[in-house]
């Protein structure tokens, strides 16, 4: 209902019924939906249609003896409007107001405190929406957001988190998001990786805010340059720098630097992210761009072509993290040149990814095994690698300069 009144299409509908599975089967033989049991504590169903749209099926809530009554025991009152059998709308808290007056308001304090996720759903509404906060909403989420930092009042599964998550982390509206998120101090709670960004100098030279917002205005940065960014990447851009409070020195001359904090910030990045239930392909992605992100950009078209043939697999996302990192660091030593210069460079890299990768290696495995008399193991494939990428930087061109080569190599390796 409520994507309805906002002038969306929406693609999740909810249903009150007397027997959610009996309902379920029903939809899915007229539809062609795939039904399953979502929850069957409380006897929730879920259909899921051909096209990606979802019904999710519950019974009235246990002590609601009406409709309305039912209605008022949700989370916040922009979900508390459904339409009757008859197709009128009901509305018993105002949240029709509420939505026109850009407002997110919880039913009732009882209702935010029924269900631990409900503080971050209040926080997902307003931010992906921009919507503000109603006062006594906000203090609400603030005081049960700082409980369950305590250990005061329970966390919701790991599962729920990141659901919640992943859906505030795909709107457009993201990084406003996080940012209020980040002003509710429930980074603490749920991404405690990112708060401990808080406050954390960078010093003077290519940086102009502490880690915390730089990481957020990155996230804004590549939602306004590529707002079709996918997950990983997304995940990625808001984690980049989550390495730093750990590896932060302070220098000699009084510098401040963070040697291997794209190593540190990588693990700590594969650890949230699996701790969220997050897909494992998401998981290793975003891992591995911010493992990779500080990578300088090459010089030279054969440095550009090492490159290209190194992370292959991680661009064109991992040049994007990279421009939204440059772009949120505007100190006083981030001048126009050095960002020219930049453009450039990333030019050349993307120039060279259109270029369509060879068809077939030059060598086979057997025929690595048979030339230098090696048996299965790593180096056979060291030598694949070898000569792979010699040929991404033009050394050799074809299967007999690939022979000479490994030849050499061999030879230089005492191998022979």
């Amino acid at each position: 209902m409520r994507d309805a009144l906002l002038g969306a299409a929406p693609a999740d509908l909810d249903w009150l019924v007397a027997d959610p599975r009996a309902a379920a089967l029903e939809l899915a033989a007229l539809t062609g939906g795939s039904p399953f049991e979502l929850d069957a504590e409380r006897g929730h169903w879920r259909v899921a249609l051909p096209g990606g749209a979802v019904h999710d099926l519950a019974p009235p809530r246990p002590g609601a003896g009406s409709f309305e009554a039912d209605l008022a025991l949700r989370d916040l009152t922009l979900n508390a409007m459904a339409l009757d059998a008859a197709g009128r709308l009901v509305d018993p808290l105002g949240g029709l107001a509420d939505l026109r007056a850009g407002r997110v308001r919880m039913t009732s304090r009882a209702a935010l405190e029924a269900d631990a996720v409900r503080p971050l759903r209040a926080a997902r509404f307003a931010g992906t929406l921009g919507f503000a906060l109603e006062a006594a909403t906000r203090a609400a989420v603030v005081e049960l957001g700082a409980a369950q930092a305590a250990g005061a009042r329970p966390l919701p599964a790991a599962e729920r988190v990141g659901a919640e998550l992943s859906a505030m982390l795909a709107a457009p509206r993201a990084a406003h998001a996080f940012q209020l998120l980040a002003e509710l101090r429930l980074t603490r709670v749920y991404l405690p990786e990112l708060e401990a960004a808080r406050g954390v100098d960078q010093g003077r030279g290519f940086h102009h805010l502490d880690v915390l917002d730089h990481s957020l205005e990155a996230l804004d940065q590549l939602l306004h340059g590529f707002p079709d960014a996918v997950a990983a990447l997304r995940w990625a851009t808001l984690l980049h720098d989550v390495g730093k409070p750990a590896t932060a020195e302070r220098g000699p001359a009084g510098q401040v630097t963070f040697h291997g904090h794209d190593r540190v910030g990588a693990e700590l990045t594969r650890e949230r992210l699996r701790r969220l239930r997050l897909p494992n392909e998401v998981v290793e992605r975003a891992t591995k761009l911010v493992r990779y992100h500080m990578l300088p950009l090459p010089r030279g078209e054969r440095a550009a072509r090492r490159f290209v043939h190194r992370r292959r697999e991680l661009l064109p996302d991992l040049l994007k993290l990279m421009i939204a990192d440059r772009e949120a660091a505007r100190g006083p030593l981030a001048s126009e040149a050095q960002r020219r210069a930049y453009r450039l460079a990333l030019g050349q890299v993307i120039a060279l990814l259109e270029e369509p990768a060879p068809p077939r290696p030059l060598l086979s495995g057997r025929e690595v095994m048979g030339l230098l008399g090696l048996e299965p193991g790593p180096r056979v494939g060291e030598a694949l690698a070898l000569v792979a990428e010699a040929r991404a930087v033009g050394d050799v061109r074809d299967a007999e300069e690939a022979r000479a080569l490994l030849l050499r190599y061999a030879e230089a390796q005492r191998w022979l």
